[in-house]
């Protein structure tokens, strides 16, 4: 950790050494680094990886993020604050929340340089409560925020798991105040991330389903990264009969018709009649190839980060606008980002959480902040872009959900499922859903307050290309006769792999 001092800043002497450790790549000089608190750099030596399936780490590419003084980056940390303030609303009480309303309204200001998902009303495209912080995929904006992978039961073998989750406490937020937003910079780490690991006190009595901004940071805090996408694959593997038993005596979704998901037409064993699949195109394949995509993504982002772009985090860009708005240091920042109108709200909430100090910094859900490691790609996207379009391949992605489970929501207070009843509930497809749950897992990052809506888009295409070489690259290695998955990418073009 480079030790930042009480203007916020990091050393520029102190920084040297990261830079020319990066410029050399040289185990030595990483190990020679000068750490100012408890917390490691994480794995810069990742992205100088090489692999004998797939494309190298630095064989892909990433477009520049949002330039430090730009609108859209104005917009994005305003994204950020918003989220903040509404990790607490339950993402299906949007539409009846007034910070929901205010966010949406703010947002849309911004016009073009908002980038997320927005609607035409009255001949305007605007983000609504509907639409507020939902990804840009196919299938982001179909049904309830969160996705069907993120609620149903796993069946896992002869054992499986409801999807409830241990949470922090509503209103629990830190780095509000200056003090403690350097001793974050600084590398303190105050645990947090499981009851008993931390302040039992901050933490939900029994667990939950994700139902808000604040349960869904706490699972991209401590989730085995790529977790999301095995459990969504355990989902459909496994079929209705391993659903039916982990639904005994539940209330949710245990409407079950009878049918199983169905692998990607092209699988070679879809149409044998006397063989099926199992090293290749079967379910251990499956299982695997999502591990050793997660890998690959993670060695092809962490160049990026390292080696490339080297983004600031949302929390350190916060703070340029805090001393900017206290008058104690300028930057050349947007004034949009400086004059938003969030950030009156924000006053008013991070004064109740530091004795009246004013501050314009952005609540964070972590106590240790962000990683230590850049923002730009963002290592969750970037998995969740590669997983979900190796499930996207193997399994036939406009199956609609309701072929096999009855799609289910969140009750009022996290506690159980119901039955969802919307308009579009039999319109929920596989491919859907999974994008939807790539889109969950990069975005609760953002509303836990360490990456950028950027970071998630773009990470999202990242890992989809981190796939896509090396699903090439297995297809020429196998024997059957296979013709190629056919997919449709998180920007909504059809493939053949």
């Amino acid at each position: 950790m480079i030790k930042v001092p009480v203007t916020g800043l990091v050393d520029r002497i102190a920084y040297e050494p990261v830079r020319n450790a990066l410029r050399t790549g040289r185990p030595d000089e990483f190990e020679n680094l000068s750490l100012s608190g408890m917390r490691k750099f994480v794995n810069p030596q990742a992205g100088l990886a090489f692999n004998v399936e797939g494309a190298d780490s630095h064989a892909l590419a990433m477009p520049p993020a949002p330039a430090f003084a730009s609108d859209e980056i104005a917009a994005e940390i305003v994204e950020n604050y918003w989220m903040a303030l509404l990790r607490d609303v339950h993402f299906d009480d949007y539409a009846n929340s007034g910070d929901a309303m205010a966010a949406a309204a703010e947002l849309t200001s911004f016009g073009s340089d908002f980038k997320g998902l927005k609607t035409p009303v009255g001949g305007v495209d605007a983000v609504t409560p509907a639409t507020l912080f939902r990804g840009l995929t196919p299938g982001d904006n179909a049904g309830p925020y969160i996705s069907q992978f993120l609620m149903v039961p796993v069946p896992f073998g002869a054992q499986g798991f409801d999807q409830r989750m241990l949470t922090a406490k509503a209103g629990v937020d830190f780095g509000t105040s200056w003090q403690s937003f350097i001793e974050i910079q600084n590398g303190i780490d105050a645990g947090f991330r499981l009851a008993g690991n931390g302040n039992v006190g901050d933490f939900e009595q029994e667990p939950v389903y994700i139902r808000n901004g604040r349960d869904l940071g706490q699972y991209v805090h401590i989730d085995v990264l790529f977790q999301a996408y095995f459990n969504a694959a355990l989902v459909l593997l496994q079929g209705p009969e391993a659903h039916s038993a982990q639904n005994a005596g539940r209330t949710a979704a245990d409407v079950l018709l009878g049918q199983m998901f169905k692998k990607d037409p092209g699988n070679p064993y879809a149409a044998s009649v006397t063989q099926i699949g199992f090293g290749t195109f079967g379910d251990p394949y499956i299982a695997a190839t999502l591990c050793e995509v997660a890998a690959r993504a993670l060695q092809a982002v962490w160049y990026q980060k390292w080696f490339v772009h080297r983004r600031l985090r949302p929390e350190a860009y916060a703070a340029r606008i805090h001393t900017s708005r206290v008058g104690s240091t300028q930057f050349d920042l947007s004034p949009k980002a400086v004059n938003a109108t969030v950030l009156d709200r924000v006053k008013t909430h991070n004064e109740a959480r530091n004795g009246g100090l004013e501050s314009y910094l952005l609540p964070l859900a972590f106590p240790e902040g962000s990683p230590m490691h850049p923002a730009y790609g963002a290592g969750h996207a970037t998995v969740a872009g590669a997983c979900v379009t190796v499930l996207k391949a193997f399994f036939d992605e406009n199956q609609p959900i309701s072929d096999v489970f009855e799609p289910v929501c969140v009750s009022s207070d996290g506690l159980s499922l119901k039955p969802y009843t919307g308009a579009d509930a039999m319109q929920l497809t596989v491919g859907g859903e999974l994008n939807k749950l790539a889109s969950n897992i990069a975005l609760g990052r953002n509303i836990a307050g360490v990456h950028w809506r950027s970071d998630g888009t773009d990470s999202l295409q990242l890992g989809e290309q981190v796939a896509i070489a090396l699903l090439r690259d297995h297809r020429q290695l196998v024997n059957e006769r296979f013709a190629g998955y056919e997919l449709t990418t998180f920007g909504g073009q059809k493939v053949v792999i």
